[in-house]
């Protein structure tokens, strides 16, 4: 059987930090806020998405991992960070484009296109 685990990190209570990547550069990112009494900061579980900027750390998080994504193939990858900490790596369902384009003003589809049309 199959067993995931993930260390608990306790400044979750201020937010969840989903930074959106398109070939490696971060073009968007939301804060998630876990709902009172609760540690998930998942928008399907209650999390409230607020608007953010990145962190001199954040940058120097997506700047390290841009290669091995880029050298994977992973042109839209969505990753979580917790208190300056990388925790999630999603390449399969990021999740987070209308919260950014909503709360951020950035017409991130939109950008996301335009880059992968650009690359192909």
């Amino acid at each position: 059987l199959p067993v995931m685990v993930q260390a608990f990190l306790p400044a979750v209570t201020a937010g969840d930090k989903r930074i959106l990547l398109v070939n490696g550069e971060p073009l968007g990112a939301v804060n998630r806020k876990p709902a009172p009494g609760e540690f998930r900061s998942n928008l399907a579980v209650g999390g409230e998405p607020e608007a953010c900027e990145l962190s001199d750390q954040e940058r120097r998080i997506c700047a390290e991992l841009a290669p091995a994504l880029q050298a994977e193939g992973l042109f839209f990858v969505g990753i979580d960070v917790i208190d300056g900490r990388l925790s999630e790596i999603n390449v399969t369902s990021p999740t987070g484009v209308r919260e950014v384009e909503r709360l951020g003003g950035i017409p991130l589809a939109d950008q996301t296109m335009e880059r992968l049309l650009a690359d192909a």
